[in-house]
């Protein structure tokens, strides 16, 4: 059995997964800094922020948002080409299940939301936008819902894809696939923030731990690939 997997992992030729998942988590980070408390206040409202604030926040921190929605549009290309590199990884290594494919779907899908709110971000740069308090309001909630729960229910697809069918296949360590299915499960109940904001630390329990696994699980493996080819 372990035979064509080892022909079939020899023939791989693809970028190195984890190297990728980092230049993800990076250029993620950087577009957050001019835009949280990390940065100057006042930093980026909640769902739950007035309309006062958002305007505030929107008409004083313009340069900071056409940055982070400049480099969040860029990390966008890194997370779409780990997707496609970790699915064809899996199947090269002999997975035959719909696993890959749900991880192929929720990457995607991840990484073209993450697109979209960043051209509504840019978009509210522009002058007049902030000024306008419903236009404002309106293109605010749809960029929050993209990268919110957006982001975290569809990452949440990805993690769970590959993380189970790793798993089943012995491919990645376990604290990993464990990892995997802590963040897919965070990701998943994150879409009831939706109904209740109160659950909106689902979405960074989804984020951050999920760069955690992304990078793990990258490196992870790009290394069984390796050790497939020597042995």
């Amino acid at each position: 059995m372990n035979e064509p997997i080892q022909n079939t992992a020899a023939r791989f030729r693809g970028p190195n997964s984890g190297i990728v998942a980092t230049v993800f988590v990076v250029l993620f980070f950087a577009g957050l800094m001019p835009v949280t408390a990390l940065g100057v206040m006042p930093y980026f409202p909640g769902p739950t922020a007035s309309v006062n604030e958002m305007v505030a926040f929107f008409s004083q921190r313009q340069g900071g948002i056409l940055l982070c929605a400049f480099l969040q549009f860029g990390s966008a290309v890194p997370l779409g080409i780990f997707t496609m590199s970790m699915v064809a990884r899996l199947k090269s290594l002999g997975v035959r299940a719909a696993g890959a494919d749900i991880a192929l779907f929720g990457g995607l899908a991840t990484a073209m939301g993450l697109v979209i709110s960043s051209c509504f971000l840019w978009a509210m740069t522009y002058p007049g936008i902030s000024q306008d308090a419903n236009l404002l309001q309106a293109l605010y909630r749809v960029s929050f819902g993209l990268g919110g729960p957006g982001y975290s229910v569809f990452f949440g697809l990805l993690a769970a894809g590959v993380s189970v069918t790793a798993g089943l296949y012995k491919l990645l360590p376990k604290w990993i696939v464990i990892l995997g299915l802590v963040v897919a499960v965070a990701g998943e109940l994150s879409w009831f923030e939706i109904l209740n904001a109160k659950l909106l630390p689902l979405i960074p329990l989804t984020r951050f731990p999920g760069f955690v696994w992304m990078i793990a699980a990258g490196f992870s493996l790009s290394k069984q690939r390796n050790t497939a080819v020597q042995r």
